[in-house]
């Protein structure tokens, strides 16, 4: 709804418009001649004279025609706060015309029409239906809109954003696993622990936590992080470190990092913590919201598998 003063600027300013177009049509056509004539205004351009006579009628019917129609458009649609005839369905009720209500009705009567193909594409487990190409390409184009701005539009990531191609999984890579992911969201919470640790201790943990992944470290400092490791970081991630997917505890002993895997990258996260969030998409995702959950489900899984050989 528009406010008291911009409703009046905007009426004030549509309704002077009309008004005034059709006063200057008023104006001109006063002055003008009844008659065809051969005088000239006195304008001369490069050798062609404009005649004094009148406009057409047919062109000043037009002008009138025009205000006619602005008229009855603002009958039919409103101005500002103003409700016009034209009405529109909206959650199965008749409410006036508005750009919001429009494009409600619009998307409304969409998921209406989709709703069975939805309910079609739902019925098939995800295993099976990543070899429907109609229901990938779906998937695709949902991933795209709600999904590419943070693992990009490949779905491989970027620091702080999991790779969706490869098979390494905070919490599980099953249609199941992905689809609670989706539905209810995630948040990843690993401690800051430099107080914890202290500025010695921190640095060595960096070490510790290179070896399990069989990147270069200083040996002596990695075994001086081993108790500490115990004590801080077994509960999460495991006493071989290959971490707790219950808890989307990541797995160290590989070569995937989410933060990235270089002496500078373990320290800060060590020091500082991380925090991260995927956005719970139930809501997000407005009407049939399960159903495109599904697909994009079944869109994610196919990135890192294989479709059943067709019989």
């Amino acid at each position: 709804m528009l406010s008291t003063f911009w409703q009046v600027w905007v009426t004030v300013i549509v309704l002077g418009s009309i008004i005034g177009c059709g006063l200057l049509i008023q104006y001109t056509s006063r002055g003008q001649r009844k008659q065809e004539t051969d005088q000239t205004t006195g304008h001369d351009y490069d050798g062609i004279q404009e005649l004094d006579n009148p406009l057409p009628r047919w062109w000043v019917l037009m002008f009138w025609g025009t205000i006619v129609f602005a008229v009855a458009y603002l009958g039919v649609y409103g101005l500002g706060n103003f409700k016009g005839i034209l009405t529109v369905e909206v959650d199965g009720e008749q409410v006036s015309w508005s750009s919001e209500n429009q494009w409600k009705a619009e998307v409304q009567a969409f998921d209406k029409d989709i709703a069975p193909l939805y309910a079609e594409y739902s019925a098939v487990p995800v295993e099976q239906l990543i070899a429907n190409e109609d229901a990938l390409q779906s998937g695709q184009r949902l991933f795209k809109s709600n999904c590419s701005v943070c693992h990009g539009t490949n779905a491989k990531g970027a620091l702080g954003f999991p790779n969706l191609t490869d098979e390494d999984w905070l919490y599980g890579g099953s249609p199941e696993a992905i689809k609670h992911t989706l539905t209810y969201g995630r948040k990843g919470i690993m401690p800051a622990w430099a107080a914890s640790l202290g500025e010695q201790g921190t640095l060595d943990m960096v070490q510790y936590v290179r070896s399990l992944s069989g990147l270069s470290h200083d040996e002596a400092a990695a075994k001086n992080a081993v108790p500490q490791y115990q004590a801080f970081c077994l509960a999460c991630h495991g006493a071989d470190g290959k971490g707790n997917q219950m808890l989307g505890a990541p797995n160290l002993t590989d070569d995937v990092w989410l933060y990235g895997g270089s002496s500078k990258q373990i320290e800060f996260t060590l020091r500082h913590g991380r925090n991260g969030n995927m956005p719970a998409h139930l809501e997000i995702l407005g009407n049939n919201a399960e159903a495109k959950i599904h697909l994009l489900a079944t869109y994610v899984y196919s990135l890192s598998n294989e479709a059943p050989a067709q019989q």
